[in-house]
Order: structure tokens, then sequence, then C-alpha cells
């Protein structure tokens, strides 16, 4: 696979997950590393994704820290870490998946819906979370607004209103603005 090919936002979560594997002195980067990486990354769209697919994304990201104490450590590898077979084999997933929508560069929410159809851990824990395809693919429509991922940046670009703003009625409703003094 091309790393190309990947969004900066998807690029960045796999060497993420490339150093949560060497700390951790496992000797695979699992499809787990590179699920946590997209839960845990700064800005991403997986977990709002996730949440907007009515996943359970708290007791997902517990269910994927208990599955990456399971996986086995290696002493003395002296850093050399590479992809396993299992992620191999879901990128490549994901890389068709992107085709399939005419996308130009392959992001990180086509990865989720690729690991939700694999038959691995991290499709069965995707499901035991409440993951469903369909709700899933309602969700990336949502999210992409039906426009393929021309721009390795598209990531970054999308909800630009929750990244740059305050919603001033979800304050209001949630009780969190002061009362204007003067008025009921």
């Amino acid at each position: 696979m091309r790393m190309d090919k990947l969004t900066s936002k998807f690029q960045m979560a796999l060497a993420d997950s490339q150093s949560l594997a060497l700390g951790r002195d496992h000797q695979f980067i699992e499809p787990v590393h590179l699920m946590i990486a997209l839960l845990d990354q700064d800005g991403g769209s997986v977990r709002h994704l996730l949440s907007q697919a009515d996943v359970s994304v708290n007791r997902l990201r517990s269910m994927l820290g208990e599955a990456l104490e399971r996986l086995p450590q290696v002493s003395g590898a002296g850093g050399d870490v590479t992809v396993s077979n299992a992620l191999g084999k879901l990128l490549n997933l994901t890389d068709k998946l992107a085709q399939a929508r005419n996308d130009q560069y392959i992001s990180s929410e086509l990865f989720v819906l690729a690991a939700l159809e694999d038959k691995g851990e991290l499709g069965k824990l995707l499901r035991e979370a409440g993951a469903s395809k369909g709700a899933l693919e309602k969700a990336i429509e949502t999210l992409r607004g039906g426009e393929a991922i021309n721009d390795p940046n598209a990531e970054e670009q999308r909800q630009a209103l929750e990244k740059y703003t305050i919603d001033l009625t979800e304050r209001a409703e949630q009780g969190k603005l002061d009362p204007v003094i003067g008025r009921d």
C-alpha cells in the first residue's frame, strides 16, 4: 500500500499506532493499535463518526485497551516493528472501499468500515460495542456530505463549526451561560 494515498490524519494515526506498538514491545502493528490511535487522535473524525453511528465509544475504547494488554510482548527486538498480516489485509480492504467510492485518498472512516466487515478481533469488538454496517455507512455519508475524498487534508477540514466556534444554544440548554442582568 502506498502511504501517499492516505489522508494526512490517517498517516498520523498509522504513525501513532507504530509508536504505540513500539512502546509496548509488540512485534507487529495490529489493527487494535491503529483503532486506538484513531480514537485517541486530536481532531480526528473517528470518535465522532462512531458516536453518530450509536456505538458505545467508551466501551469500545475499554475493550480495545484490554485487547492491547493481551497481545504478546517481545523483548530485545531493538525497535523492529512491522505491519501485521491482519492490518495489511484491512488496509488493502480499505483501499478497495476507497476505490469503490471514487476517492483519490484513503480516509480513516473507511478503515473503520473495513474493520467492521472483518472477521478478526477488531471487527468482533466493534460489533460488541454496537456498531452496525448500515448505521456506520449512514454516518459516513452524513460526515462526508456526499463528497469524495480528493484532498489529503480532507479530514482536517470537516466539522469546522464544531472545531472553531462555540454553540451558544447548546451551552444555554446545558445551563452553562451566565444570566443576562435585567432580563427575565
